[in-house]
């Protein structure tokens, strides 16, 4: 089969490679899938570059955790039932060495969920890591029901899920910062009530206007070293601050903010959430997606052989919206 992969880490260029390796059979418990759409995301490019750790945990590693396709075949204990279903796929690379970057990938029965008939291959790659993320991020410690939530990075894969999953489990308002028009737009298609220019705005006046006065209850952080200060001016008391993601490895928090604001901080990653948290995530997105309750935004589509534009794309930051891989056009 086809596939992308690579043997060292470094520049897309210099270590992604598309050929052809052997066709990987399920074993018990597996399904395999033919896959139509594979999603980057930064964790699949910062893995592929090196920039947590330069030694590979496997001689050679097909990228992506994220995809969508069709269970052609089943291992020992899976349902023959499964075969012709179509999947969306979680953590198909997270601690393996077998990715979605490739026409076929074989993986726990689990990590294929059913994806509805009306949606798209290409939006079903986009659902294991930016939208359980999204959805995490909203629900977690009692949810934003009656809230307001201010979410970072509105427009971006995460943040425009992050929009709709706060409004449709109840937020009373939802504000979003973005750093242009375009993605003023996107955010407020997503059900917005404010879309903020953190480069052109005083995003902390118009977020503290917007709250007349009181600030938000709850914020939804894509990068926590780049948005503390901003966080601790717009925070109401006793909020939470929900973070996801950070643009460094190593910040800073003023302790007197934040004790005397009583502000709570709760970080996660989507890749280790328990049981319960990603059966729940995973009842409501497929709820809403059968009713067809949430918008999708891929930003572009591009061919396997095209692996290294999509990664390259994703590590510029220019993307809005999410970069998927069509792994059926080779």
């Amino acid at each position: 089969m086809q596939a992308a992969f690579y043997e060292s880490t470094g520049p897309a260029r210099e270590v992604l490679h598309v050929g052809r390796i052997e066709l990987p059979e399920p074993g018990p418990g597996e399904v395999r899938v033919r896959v139509v759409c594979s999603g980057v995301n930064p964790s699949d490019v910062k893995g592929r570059a090196g920039l947590r750790n330069k030694t590979l945990p496997f001689p050679r590693i097909v990228p992506h955790s994220d995809g969508a396709g069709v269970v052609d075949a089943v291992g020992a204990g899976v349902a023959p039932a499964r075969v012709g279903e179509r999947v969306w796929i979680w953590n198909a690379a997270w601690k393996r060495a077998w990715g979605t970057a490739a026409e076929y990938v074989v993986l726990p029965s689990a990590q294929a969920v059913q994806l509805p008939e009306q949606v798209g291959f290409d939006a079903g790659a986009c659902l294991g890591i930016p939208a359980l993320t999204a959805y995490h991020a909203a629900a977690v410690d009692g949810g934003v029901a009656g809230k307001s939530v201010l979410v970072a990075g509105g427009a971006g894969a995460v943040g425009h899920y992050a929009v709709q999953c706060a409004r449709l489990l109840g937020a009373r308002q939802v504000i979003a910062t973005v750093s242009s028009d375009a993605k003023a737009r996107l955010a407020l298609d997503a059900g917005a009530d404010l879309a903020v220019d953190y480069r052109r705005d005083d995003a902390a006046a118009r977020i503290r206007e917007a709250t007349a006065g009181a600030g938000v209850d709850r914020i939804i952080e894509v990068d926590i070293a780049a948005n503390s200060a901003l966080d601790l001016q717009v925070l109401k008391q006793g909020g939470d601050v929900v973070v996801y993601g950070s643009g460094a490895g190593e910040f800073k928090l003023p302790f007197f903010p934040l004790i005397v604001q009583h502000v709570r901080l709760r970080f996660f990653i989507v890749y280790e959430l328990d049981a319960a948290a990603r059966a729940q995530a995973q009842a409501h997105l497929a709820a809403w997606l059968r009713r067809g309750a949430l918008a999708h935004n891929v930003a572009q589509r591009v061919p396997l052989a095209n692996i290294v534009q999509a990664h390259e794309l994703v590590e510029s930051g220019q993307a809005m919206g999410n970069v998927v891989v069509d792994c059926s056009r080779g």
